[in-house]
C-alpha cells in the first residue's frame, strides 16, 4: 500500500517531472479543510500505485508554495510527466478525487506536448 510522499523545493520539480502522474496536496496543519482531506488523500494513494501522490507543508515550505502559486490551502495540482494538468483549491470529496483521477489519466498527453510546442513556436508561451 502507498502512502503519500512529502517534497520540498529540492524534491518538487524531480518528483513532478519524473514521468507518470503525481498528484500533489498543497497543506497545513492549522488548515481544517487540509485535515478532513488528508485520509481521503492517503486512501487513494492506496488504491492508485500507479500514481505518485505527494504532499507539500506550507508552513515548512512557503518557498515552494509561492513559486506554484498556491494562494489556498488545500491545494491540489495534478501532472503528467511534468505538465500541470490540473488545479484546484479546497478539499475534494472521495468520488471527485476519483473523478479528477480518472479525468488526468484519460488526457492524450501527446497531445498536449503537442499543443504547448505548436505554442512555444508561435512564441505566445502562455495560454489566450
Amino acid at each position: 500500500m502507498s502512502t503519500p510522499i512529502d517534497l520540498d523545493l529540492e524534491t518538487f520539480r524531480s518528483t513532478v517531472s519524473e514521468g507518470g502522474t503525481v498528484l500533489v496536496d498543497f497543506w497545513a496543519t492549522w488548515c481544517g479543510p487540509c485535515v478532513r482531506f488528508a485520509p481521503i488523500f492517503e486512501d487513494a494513494a492506496g488504491r492508485h500505485e500507479e500514481i505518485t501522490f505527494a504532499k507539500v507543508d506550507i508552513d515548512a515550505n512557503p518557498e515552494l508554495a509561492s513559486m506554484a502559486q498556491v494562494t489556498s490551502v488545500p491545494t491540489l495540482m495534478a501532472f503528467r510527466e511534468g505538465i500541470l494538468l490540473h488545479q484546484s483549491a479546497g478539499a475534494l470529496p472521495k468520488a471527485q478525487l476519483e473523478e479528477l483521477i480518472t479525468a488526468v489519466a484519460a488526457v492524450d498527453i501527446e497531445e498536449v506536448k503537442a499543443e504547448i510546442a505548436q505554442r512555444d513556436a508561435d512564441g505566445s508561451g502562455a495560454a489566450d
